[in-house]
């Protein structure tokens, strides 16, 4: 097992970016990726252990708690975790805190990936995808010396009430959200929104996708479509597309991503 291990879930990219310039100052690092069930679970001889994820209206996305809870950390190591958003870092901090107990924690907004609520520029503060990205960096390279210093903050992250109630609503919305998922004549049936579903909700049928209601709004499938083909409703048609510049649709599937 190497010496560092972070879990990561990525739908635009920016976690995974994020996680790996933290990696790239840690040395010796496995990302485990959590758009699916975790790789490793057993992180009881890492030394330092990490979480890195996005807000998702106000809270974790996905299954992330559910795999969290699954991990088994060592009593001895450095824990931490960074929260990536566009507007607010909501109860994730908190919610992996009360299962890990954090030693630091920190956020970093960037570019928003659900278009169909707010263009991605619409971030806190604003600025264009390219200022975001370099700020990003240089916050990552921050929270690496801070991690490798084994710094540890007082308190415990927050967790407002507004962002539990945010969050406990957003399965059912997204449910709602899914049914508006559709393709235009532009797709070229290439297949790579329904490797990058986490959830298995895409299938090709004729050559084309078709989408369950299974979504938990990663919305790869949408920012990395080559074609800029899929769509959640009539807002998005003409809104641009973004992930980020450093990853690739198909690291976003590997399992574990070894840094050294």
């Amino acid at each position: 097992m190497s010496k560092n291990l972070i879990y990561c879930y990525s739908g635009s990219g920016n976690c995974l970016d994020i996680a790996r310039n933290i990696a790239k100052k840690l040395g010796d690092t496995d990302i485990v990726m959590m758009r699916t069930a975790p790789a490793i679970t057993d992180a009881r001889e890492a030394e330092r252990v990490g979480f890195v994820f996005p807000c998702y209206a106000g809270g974790l996305p996905g299954k992330v708690e559910e795999y969290v809870r699954n991990v088994a950390v060592g009593r001895s190591a450095y824990k931490f975790a960074v929260c990536s958003y566009a507007g607010y870092p909501g109860v994730g901090l908190s919610v992996i805190d009360s299962i890990v107990g954090l030693d630091y924690w920190a956020g970093i907004s960037h570019q928003c990936a659900c278009i169909w609520l707010l263009p991605h520029k619409l971030m806190l503060p604003p600025m264009g995808p390219d200022k975001a990205q370099a700020r990003a960096e240089k916050l990552a390279g921050k929270i690496a010396v801070d991690v490798l210093a084994g710094k540890k903050l007082p308190g415990r992250p927050s967790a407002l009430l507004l962002n539990k109630l945010e969050s406990a609503a957003w399965p059912t919305l997204t449910k709602l959200k899914a049914q508006k998922l559709s393709v235009t004549d532009d797709c070229v049936g290439c297949g790579q929104c329904a490797k990058l579903c986490p959830r298995g909700n895409i299938r090709l049928e004729g050559g084309k996708p078709g989408f369950g209601t299974d979504c938990i709004q990663c919305l790869s499938c949408l920012q990395y479509c080559p074609r800029q083909a899929i769509n959640m409703g009539g807002l998005t048609v003409n809104r641009e597309r973004y992930h980020n510049p450093h990853v690739s649709a198909g690291e976003l599937t590997e399992k574990v991503i070894h840094i050294n």
